[in-house]
């Protein structure tokens, strides 16, 4: 278990097949006799014993050190990777498996190696045909292999990792669908900075206080990245007060420095240079600690267990130094090299380590967690869409869509709509109504109820958060907010939609709907108008499964919608204003745009010229200054096509698209013929009141002269019609260029 605890040897007697790129083994551990006769998880069961079982503290010790080694042979087989920071939480781990825990979410992407070291322990890779180290290191950081920081591809694990503070999402959304399954998740206190998480939590915790079987776990070793992490100053007592304040019940914290027989200078130190004695006593703990935990958050108490180890313990180097490799820190690296001749297990050690893994839980992660399953959902019928009359009375797009979402949640229990600012301030507080928003206050006046299904944290981040996280497990949902802050929700969102695409299951799409865009907020000046957030979709459309929709009414938005609900693994965010707008389209005429991707709403032919100026337009408001234009462009003898654009992404060419890479692949585009039918012209110009990128599509393909009509910054203003004027929005402006163009 430690350099100084074994005799190396070069020819080790039996070699278990999937050991098979294993550099380096020893020779049977001092106490293997004793602890390592039987596995400590019995055959038929799926968990020890008893964590006092003095056979299963030594079997966890193995697995750690097991876990610890191929962290550090698969990372240096590529000469980089992060190996520092989950060798601190090594023993956690290997307690979570011997417990039987496997529904292991983590936030920290740098754990990746550990996490599929894991998994190819108890043989979940091999359903991605990797059978042996040699094949996982073969394929570590390669295509179509075991990608740098977690996916939503490798078998076992339920959640990608890649920014920080985004794991507790995944961890309560699994809590909420499953009661009674744990779902651990590691946390690195470097992470920790970030504040979504204990507050997403808070929230979490105060609006679902019965859903406490989630467990994080932070992996207290001192250091982020590149240097100290901010609370390694913290005292033990000030690290429980701080979990205490927020709202944890129950703080388990084990601490190796207790267990330390070598001085180690520092409170953070490596529990891998202690005494054979000490180590086990550190694994006990351990054991004994995340059992106590466990069993606290599955009976209703919000816990949190926390691991003081320093970073890095027993790889190649600690600190900040051993979180990751450098070109050339390859295994001819002595002290790479050295750390793995202390890590190395005899070929018994290996098969028992297996053994204990395979068993665990019930069986490989990649058959046993929950989102190797599709989630069961209810059936929802056909919607209540109501059909306005084309022409009739102004309504608010919103607000319609907000009965079909009404009736969703009344359909399906696990549905929430999650929103920071209020969805009254979006034009659907009949989903309050409906649906109540979740608060333990019981209040009418507000339609708030401790049993609700509107979710209204004041963190974008956790409205996203939870909405999305519950997507990718299973559920239906809604994240609405209002476009000038959605970004500071959208990492999460597009981290869960890049891990859709790479399912190898299908589960509902991720839906957003997105209000009060800037040209409904002149009041709030440039604060509240931020369109620019369109770009970040333009850029996305091209993944494959990103599919924005801009609905220019209220019959539109319906069906968008219930179109939405249908799909699988894919994000779409539905944009729409609150105010009351006229009634342009049919329920057929945005069927046929959800296919072709737009819509031919007017077409004007002048007795007095054959020139045609197409105006294609994003949006629901921008279609105002649009239908003035074309009333101008009539007085003048220019005729001219009003096209709404309603899915950008099917506008594209299949070739821009990374479509046929994605899971639940959508090949829908618009053909050549059907672009023309729609587009043709003398000229044309694109008119969004948001950003000029959602416009490319159009202006790819089009070969006619063309030009951009599109926002350019917020200003205060006292009405969306002054507003559009400050942007060049104005029908005036669209008929000089139209002239212009057509000379």
């Amino acid at each position: 278990m430690t350099a100084n605890m074994t005799e190396k040897i070069e020819t080790p007697s039996k070699r278990p097949a999937f050991c098979e790129g294993i550099q380096f083994f020893g020779s049977a551990p001092s106490g293997f006799e004793t602890y390592g006769g039987e596995a400590a998880i019995a055959p038929g069961k799926s968990a020890i014993a008893s964590p006092t079982d003095p056979a299963a503290a030594y079997q966890t010790l193995l697995a750690a050190d097991a876990l610890r080694y191929l962290v550090l042979q698969i990372t240096a087989s590529k000469a980089s990777g992060h190996p520092g920071g989950f060798a601190s939480i090594a023993e956690g781990i290997a307690a979570l498996v011997m417990l039987g825990y496997k529904n292991i979410i983590t936030e920290v992407g740098h754990h990746a190696p550990g996490f599929y070291s894991n998994v190819f322990l108890d043989r979940s890779l091999e359903d991605m045909g990797i059978y042996n180290v040699q094949q996982m290191r073969d394929r570590y950081r390669e295509l179509h292999g075991l990608l740098g920081h977690l996916s939503g591809q490798i078998p076992g694990l339920l959640n990608p990792a890649g920014p920080l503070g985004q794991g507790q999402h995944f961890a309560m959304a699994g809590a909420k669908l499953h009661p009674g399954v744990l779902f651990p998740v590691t946390i690195g206190d470097g992470g920790l900075g970030e504040p979504y998480i204990t507050s997403s939590i808070a929230h979490f915790n105060t609006a679902y206080p019965q859903v406490t079987n989630f467990l994080p776990i932070l992996v207290w070793n001192g250091y982020s990245q590149e240097h100290h992490s901010m609370v390694s100053t913290k005292s033990n007592e000030e690290m429980i007060a701080y979990w205490q304040g927020n709202g944890f019940a129950e703080v388990v914290l084990i601490n190796a420095k207790d267990y330390d027989d070598r001085n180690q200078p520092g409170d953070f130190v490596d529990s891998t240079e202690f005494s054979l004695e000490k180590r086990l006593e550190f694994a006990k703990a351990v054991l004994e600690g995340f059992d106590k935990a466990a069993k606290s958050a599955l009976s209703g108490r919000l816990t949190v267990a926390i691991v003081k180890q320093l970073k890095g313990a027993g790889v190649h180097k600690r600190g900040a130094q051993s979180h990751n490799l450098y070109p050339g820190d390859t295994v001819e690296k002595p002290y790479i090299l050295n750390a793995l001749k202390a890590r190395a297990l005899s070929p018994e050690a290996w098969e028992l380590v297996r053994t204990n893994y395979e068993r665990a839980g019930g069986g490989p992660a990649s058959k046993t967690v929950v989102t190797e399953f599709e989630l069961a959902l209810p059936e929802l019928g056909e919607l209540p869409l109501e059909e306005y009359a084309v022409g009739g009375e102004k309504k608010v797009a919103t607000t319609a869509m907000g009965a079909a979402i009404a009736y969703v949640g009344q359909k399906d229990p696990n549905f929430i709509l999650s929103n920071a600012d209020g969805n009254a301030a979006s034009g659907i507080n009949n989903v309050n109504i409906a649906l109540k928003i979740v608060h333990p206050t019981t209040d009418d006046t507000y339609y708030q109820a401790p049993t609700g299904q509107v979710y209204e944290p004041l963190s974008e981040d956790a409205c996203a958060g939870l909405a999305a996280g519950l997507a990718l497990f299973g559920a239906r949902t809604v994240w609405c907010s209002y476009e000038s802050f959605a970004i500071n929700g959208l990492p999460i969102w597009q981290t869960v939609t890049q891990a859709m695409a790479e399912l190898r299951r299908p589960t509902p799409s991720t839906i957003t709907l997105f209000t009060a865009g800037a040209l409904e907020q002149g009041r709030n000046g440039w604060t509240h108008q931020r369109p620019e957030i369109e770009n970040y979709f333009a850029a996305l459309m091209r993944n494959g499964n990103i599919f924005p929709l801009f609905p220019p009414d209220a019959n539109s938005i319906q069906v968008c919608y219930d179109w939405a609900l249908k799909t699988k693994n894919k994000g779409i965010p539905i944009t729409a204003s609150k105010s009351p707008l006229p009634i342009r389209t049919t329920f057929e005429q945005t069927r046929q745009a959800l296919q072709d991707g737009a819509v031919l709403l007017q077409e004007i032919k002048s007795d007095k010229s054959d020139k045609t100026i197409v105006l294609a337009v994003i949006g629901d408001m921008t279609l105002i200054p649009a239908f003035e234009a074309a009333e101008l462009l009539q007085e003048r003898g220019i005729g001219s096509k009003i096209v709404s654009i309603v899915s950008p992404r099917r506008l594209y060419r299949p070739s821009d698209v990374a479509w046929d890479t994605v899971a639940q692949a959508d090949g829908g585009f618009l053909d050549d013929a059907g672009f023309e039918t729609l587009f043709a012209g003398d000229a044309l110009i694109g008119i969004t009141g948001g950003a000029s990128g959602m416009l490319e599509p159009i202006m790819l393909r089009s070969t006619i002269k063309r030009d951009v009509f599109a926002w350019k910054r917020g200003e205060t203003a006292s009405s969306a019609a002054q507003v559009m004027e400050i942007n060049g929005l104005t029908a005036s402006a669209l008929v000089k260029r139209a002239t212009d163009l057509l000379g």
